[in-house]
């Protein structure tokens, strides 16, 4: 399951390593287009945008486990272990449950906005929002991939990625 799990990581990782460096390349390209030229590449914030939205989404699930989301935990220090645990195992399926409604809401909103295009590029708006349900189930993966160590231990997944002072994963 490591080796699975690390190839998970790595595309995950390596989608939005890929997704910033187009936008940041769109974006650049755009302003340097207006200043030298004055004009600037009409699809490019549109584009810019609709990236952002997929990077939210998709690293999301990245940042659920290595600790990063806003958490109140003062609730888990002053518990019995046992209560903890409890009170962890309950968060996690409440967290589950909700991905489950955002992934179907997606859904929803995904296919009654299908017919819709951008105005710039005439992209139907179902590429865009497809983010979202796509997100929310790479959250629930995350999730459970660390769902034993954060209720048994309020642990979550060192990365090498971030500094341990700037991380939740080691003030569990």
């Amino acid at each position: 399951m490591n080796k699975l799990e690390s190839l998970f990581l790595a595309i995950n990782r390596w989608a939005l390593i890929l997704m910033l460096a187009a936008m940041s390349c769109i974006i650049m390209a755009n302003v340097a287009l207006r200043h030298l030229t004055g004009d600037s590449i009409i699809w490019a914030e549109e584009v810019a945008r609709h990236l952002m939205v997929w990077l939210t989404f998709i690293g999301a699930g990245l940042v659920l486990r290595h600790g990063g989301h806003v958490a109140i935990d003062n609730l888990h220090s002053v518990l019995p272990l046992a209560a903890a645990r409890a009170l962890r195992a309950g968060i996690v399926l409440a967290m589950l449950l909700f991905f489950v409604v955002m992934i179907w809401q997606g859904i929803v909103y995904m296919q009654a906005m299908s017919f819709q295009t951008t105005p710039a590029t005439g992209i139907p708006f179902i590429y865009i929002y497809v983010g979202m349900p796509i997100g929310f189930v790479l959250m629930g993966i995350h999730l459970l991939l660390i769902s034993r160590d954060y209720i048994l231990h309020m642990r979550f997944r060192p990365s090498q990625d971030i500094e341990d002072a700037d991380s939740a994963a080691d003030h569990g």
